[in-house]
């Protein structure tokens, strides 16, 4: 507990930016957390944290690059939904954005698994809490 009577202990506030990217048929990208990483092997809509001085928006399109290889333009991202999660020892804010268009063939490119998942079936893999609440919103829009 804080000094604040009856107040939860503060955590450090955690901003990471995720993506939906749907490609022409309907499909929705997932990457797998890789081996070394906490929550390993579950799946998660591609993204990062947002470095200092960055806008979300800014962060999206450094992380979909590093990480998938792709060029998204700024007008191409359109917020969606956004997760507030508390782990144990941080507190993770992450808007999430869908994107349909960009330049580049989608490619690993951080050793992450990558599967192209039909929005009914995005259920069906494990994801890490904060990422579960936001197929609910991706499936009203698809």
């Amino acid at each position: 507990m804080d000094e604040r009577k009856g107040a939860p202990e503060l955590k450090k506030l955690v901003l990471v930016v995720a993506c939906a990217l749907v490609d022409m048929d309907g499909r929705v990208l997932l990457a797998q957390r890789p081996e070394g990483k906490s929550m390993a092997g579950l799946w998660e809509f591609p993204g990062g944290k947002v470095d200092p001085g960055e806008v979300p928006e800014q962060a999206l399109i450094r992380e979909l690059n590093e990480e998938l290889g792709i060029t998204v333009a700024p007008p191409c991202l359109a917020p969606l939904s956004f997760a507030s999660h508390g782990y144990e020892t941080f507190h993770l804010l992450m808007p999430l954005y869908i994107c349909r268009r960009w330049e580049g063939q989608v490619q690993s490119r951080e050793g992450q698994a990558l599967k192209w998942v039909r929005p009914a079936d995005l259920r069906s893999y494990a994801m890490p809490p904060a990422d579960e609440p936001l197929v609910a919103a991706l499936l009203d829009l698809l």
